[in-house]
């Protein structure tokens, strides 16, 4: 194997390309590795937009030098002419080069390298390892997952989806994200939390619209109005953890309301037990500990109307575990229940559960839940800690569809 071959392969460059030479030179006081290359004669003169065969228009900024991997403890450059061309739909463009993404200053390997690297670790982290800063990382992690995703549909074979909004700054900034079920991949994320937002997903998803079978999500009215629109013979699914959120959040109100009238009525020992009942009646009952049992008992036993509350809250988790035409049963016997009750937040629950019947009907028949996109607003969330914020959403979108979305490279030299 010839010099210039051994060279290819250590600086891990593209067929298409020719070294001329490679020197260590001192620059700035540190040693460095500079190899000399030239586009071979097929890949010369491209476009670097569209690869197309175009005709030279000058010589452009001269030479140029692409950061590669470090050899040892010794950084790596690649030098090459960067002529311009002008290409009939794109206009004049820098000449494409087999080595580097367009608009790149770094190498193929390198920018995969530190997108995989950003993918698993702080940003922090890699910008020291790589010894470039956390700015040209996210730039990096935004330029790969541009090319690869310029290279996939991602919205190819969608079947059934879920769709959620998670806030990702304060202020009420929101994404709406879209996930597959079947594969568990972000497909789509964009900022925003309204119509407009998920119009904008099904304007890019087409005539496929028409292939989507199930489509889980929340009860917010935005999206399920957009969805009677686009996808109306999908079945719509409502998520059953929001379901049970719903009943949890009447449950505490009935507890503040409870708690309250003991204090005006002068009952301050009872009233100072609700104090403390919180966790006692929202938990799972699995999950009680002997003292919250305790509390409950209590509750069962001194409270009727509270303790009738927290049973309707068990009933209601109870429809989603048991699912399917017996999950509707007792989801009908819930609703009877719920309604004649004599509990404000109840009645009023059971008219928005009324309202949402169908949805919650195709829940207990199908099983769909919004599990998986929990899932990866929880790693959204985990993202943004990790980097102590994102100054834009096109940075976290660039990062969860990097870690989420099947669009993390290889490191370079080893499979996929």
């Amino acid at each position: 194997m010839s010099g210039a071959s051994v060279w290819k392969h250590v600086l891990g460059v593209e067929s298409g390309t020719v070294i001329d030479s490679v020197r260590l030179v001192r620059e700035h006081r540190h040693l460095v590795v500079v190899a000399r290359v030239h586009v071979g004669c097929r890949a010369r003169l491209r476009c670097s937009r569209c690869d197309r065969c175009c005709r030279r228009y000058d010589a452009g900024e001269g030479r140029r030098r692409w950061r590669a991997l470090d050899l040892g403890t010794v950084a790596a450059y690649l030098e090459a002419d960067a002529p311009r061309v002008r290409c009939p739909e794109h206009g004049v463009v820098v000449a494409a080069v087999p080595w580097a993404r367009p608009g790149a200053r770094f190498t193929r390997g390198f920018e995969d390298t530190c997108a995989w690297l950003a993918a698993h670790t702080a940003m922090s982290t890699v910008a020291q390892l790589l010894r470039v800063t956390w700015r040209t990382v996210s730039g990096i992690v935004t330029r790969v997952v541009a090319d690869l995703a310029g290279r996939t549909d991602q919205l190819q074979g969608l079947r059934r989806i879920g769709i959620d909004e998670i806030a990702h700054r304060k202020g009420h900034r929101y994404l709406t994200c879209v996930v597959d079920h079947d594969t568990g991949r972000l497909v789509w994320a964009r900022p925003g939390r309204d119509k407009a937002t998920l119009e904008a997903f099904f304007d890019e998803l087409g005539s496929r619209a028409a292939e989507l079978t199930h489509i889980s999500a929340d009860g917010a009215e935005w999206i399920h109005t957009v969805l009677a629109e686009k996808a109306p013979h999908a079945i719509r699914c409502l998520d059953a953890f929001h379901v049970v959120a719903w009943a949890t959040a009447a449950l505490d109100e009935v507890r503040r309301d409870t708690w309250r009238r003991l204090r005006r009525a002068g009952k301050i020992s009872q009233a100072k037990t609700l104090k403390g009942s919180r966790w006692a009646v929202l938990k799972n009952p699995t999950d009680l500990t002997p003292g919250q049992r305790a509390t409950l008992a209590t509750i069962a036993a001194d409270n009727g109307p509270l303790y009738r509350a927290y049973l309707l809250k068990e009933q209601l988790r109870a429809v989603f575990a048991v699912k399917g035409i017996h999950g509707r049963r007792l989801l009908a016997g819930w609703l009877a229940w719920a309604r004649r009750s004599r509990l404000a937040p109840f009645t009023q629950l059971a008219k928005t559960v009324a309202r949402y019947l169908t949805l919650i009907h195709n829940t207990l028949n199908h099983g769909l839940s919004n599990a998986r996109v929990e899932a990866t607003n929880t790693h959204l969330r985990v993202l943004t800690r990790r980097a102590y914020g994102y100054h834009s959403p096109d940075a976290l979108i660039a990062m969860a569809m990097l870690t989420r979305g099947g669009l993390c490279p290889p490191l370079p030299g080893r499979a996929a």
